[in-house]
């Protein structure tokens, strides 16, 4: 059963790292490199305000952050463009390690930047978030500055849900994680079950737990870094980050449901691993959806790619080029 003072002893608001000096010192006096990536794909709208608002914040004025980077998936509109006039590094996903296969997917994305990203501790935020604020990073880097043991922070926040243009209800976001991932949590990692929003996609951590892990590709990547982590170290080198309200675009149900089978197939890989349970027929591999189309239902199956990067230490050029560091951030 979870333990009773995680909740209370590894949960914090970001107020309690507003003062960016102290930040500044700890992350000075450790020698540390801090890296901030953005995965993109399709992200024009939202990518500069991102960018300028923490990079002048936390690079200009206090220089907590070393470099931000965008990682991006091929995006079809200026996304890439924006990020560069604007002062962030700008690689596209392909680019990076080209002798691997390729693959596209927020995973992948996430994984990529492990190996052209330069810090000790790595900051990845969503690029899609319309109230961005500098709290966003330093309220995930504070608790890894302040706290040497820990090595992995997550957000959680309040979503509302966007009925119309003109219309947010002040909660109803994080459909997935309560219809699908929390259930799934209480029943096999109630620890787990802490977690406040497991699916969030703003977290920070130390580089030698994000290089020991291996990534899915797609949907299933938060999942896989909270299981993985939690059952190679535990819950005590993890914290969770309260950072108020986050508005960004909401999904259909549909697209949901497309989320929760990548999720699940995911989360029922690692069941089987560990020996948790055991699976007597093969799982498919595609979601079996339904919709109204000219007044009658029309079948729609959708391949959700399932492939997971090992552990970007077991890749070569990566132990190439990294293989030296002296892991100062542990």
């Amino acid at each position: 059963m979870p333990a009773k003072d995680w909740l209370t002893g590894n949960t914090y608001h970001h107020s309690a790292f507003r003062d960016l000096e102290r930040l500044v010192e700890e992350k000075r006096a450790r020698n540390l490199k801090v890296s901030l990536c953005f995965p993109t794909l399709n992200e024009e709208a939202t990518i500069a305000k991102e960018i300028v608002l923490i990079g002048s914040e936390l690079q200009k004025r206090f220089p907590l952050i070393d470099e931000i980077a965008v990682i991006d998936s091929g995006s079809k509109d200026r996304t890439r463009e924006i990020a560069a006039e604007y002062g962030a590094k700008v690689f596209l996903a392909e680019d990076i390690l080209p002798e691997q296969p390729k693959y596209r997917g927020k995973g992948e994305n996430l994984w990529k930047a492990l190996y052209v990203l330069e810090g000790d501790l790595i900051c990845y935020i969503d690029a899609d978030i319309k109230n961005i604020h500098p709290r966003f990073a330093y309220g995930l880097l504070g608790p890894l500055l302040v706290r040497p043991e820990l090595r992995f922070v997550k957000a959680f926040y309040e979503r509302p849900i966007a009925l119309d243009p003109q219309e947010l209800k002040r909660s109803g976001g994080g459909r997935v994680t309560e219809l699908v991932i929390r259930p799934l949590f209480s029943l096999f990692y109630p620890e787990l079950a802490q977690i406040i929003q497991p699916l969030s996609g703003e977290y920070a951590g130390t580089r030698d737990v994000f290089e020991s892990i291996s990534f899915p590709i797609g949907y299933g990547v938060e999942t896989s870094l909270l299981i993985d982590i939690f059952v190679n170290r535990g819950m005590d080198v993890m914290a969770q980050v309260d950072l108020d309200r986050r508005v960004h675009r909401n999904q259909s149900t549909l697209a949901l449901g497309r989320m929760a089978f990548g999720i699940m197939e995911t989360f029922f890989r690692r069941l089987e691993a560990a020996g948790k349970v055991r699976f007597d027929t093969r799982l498919f591999r595609e979601m079996i959806q339904f919709e109204l189309e000219g007044g009658s239902y029309r079948r729609h199956a959708y391949p959700i790619e399932m492939v997971e990067r090992p552990p970007i230490r077991t890749v070569p050029e990566y132990a190439l080029r990294f293989g030296a560091r002296d892991g100062k951030a542990g």
